[in-house]
């Protein structure tokens, strides 16, 4: 039964992961005029090392040593502290939402380079031509968000900032299959926040004034960061980095623009164009493309 039980976990992680990830836009997008962003994610990474650690001791998860607790600390500090501060920085200060979800939608092509270099992963013609045709999808969904008005917003300093936040998932994601793919996911996630909440009140204390106005909105944004995508949607992550390729489970990355959009022209009225619908569909032929498993050898 718990082997069947796992079968099925794995089987709908993918399309879990993608929902509950694009959701992340949705409350940034609440929390925004509410909290400053290096402040948000100050609060929110040790509350979710908090609940990763009550779920380890209730389910007596086995603790990791400290080099193994070093290891996902550091995966932590990347995928989650050093990637969402950049591209949180990049937008606040005027690089449009558009540009910087077509630069993170370059994620899975980066990392595909990392893990063919790092750990050897085979990345066949076949897993290229999809990451292209996903970073080509991924231009249709946020074209029309691509507007000259916000051109002033494109800096050399928030365009690298952006960049760099989308090297910091790729590489923590490899370093996550290469060091830390054995940690318990509740013991080890606790020690990936604590080492992304480190990062976060450094960069606070240097960069933020704390600013938290207690609204609904920021309160309701901050709960469902931590609930859902610091628990449930990190955790199917891990789960897909240990039982999958990493070139497959990056390009689910792809998707999430897609849903995104559709969430918010549901949520907020915004407007989805036919191009966009193009973009999606794109984007789905991506990923079936890198996922599709090579014939048997009979």
């Amino acid at each position: 039964m718990p082997d069947s039980f796992t079968r099925i976990i794995v089987a709908s992680a993918p399309a879990l992961f993608v929902v509950m990830w694009a959701t992340g836009f949705i409350a940034a997008r609440l929390a925004a005029p509410h909290v400053e962003p290096f402040t948000f994610l100050a609060i929110r990474f040790p509350l979710a090392a908090a609940l990763f650690a009550g779920i380890a001791v209730v389910m007596k998860a086995p603790w990791p040593a400290p080099r193994l607790a070093l290891h996902a600390g550091i995966t932590g500090a990347f995928i989650h502290a050093i990637y969402l501060s950049t591209v949180f920085w990049a937008v606040s200060h005027g690089l449009p939402a558009g540009v910087s979800a077509l630069i993170v939608g370059l994620q899975p092509l980066i990392t595909a380079f990392i893990a063919s270099a790092l750990v050897g992963e085979e990345i066949t013609p076949r897993h290229w031509f999809g990451l292209l045709v996903g970073v080509s999808g991924v231009g249709l969904v946020i074209s029309p968000r691509l507007s000259l008005a916000a051109i002033d917003g494109i800096t050399p300093a928030t365009t690298l900032a952006c960049l760099g936040g989308t090297l910091a998932i790729a590489f923590g994601t490899v370093y996550q299959k290469r060091f830390a793919t054995t940690l318990h996911i509740a013991s080890g996630g606790a020690w990936q926040y604590v080492g992304a909440s480190i990062v976060m009140v450094l960069a606070v204390a240097l960069f933020e004034e704390g600013r938290f106005d207690g609204s609904f909105n920021a309160w309701f944004a901050l709960s469902w960061s931590v609930i859902v995508l610091s628990l449930g949607a990190i955790s199917l992550l891990m789960l897909l980095i240990r039982h999958g390729e990493i070139a497959r489970v990056s390009s689910l990355m792809f998707l999430v623009p897609a849903v995104a959009a559709l969430m918010a022209y549901g949520l907020f009225g915004e407007t989805l164009t036919l191009v966009q619908v193009a973009g999606m569909a794109v984007c789905a032929a991506a990923v079936v493309i890198v996922n599709r498993r090579r014939p048997a050898a009979s």
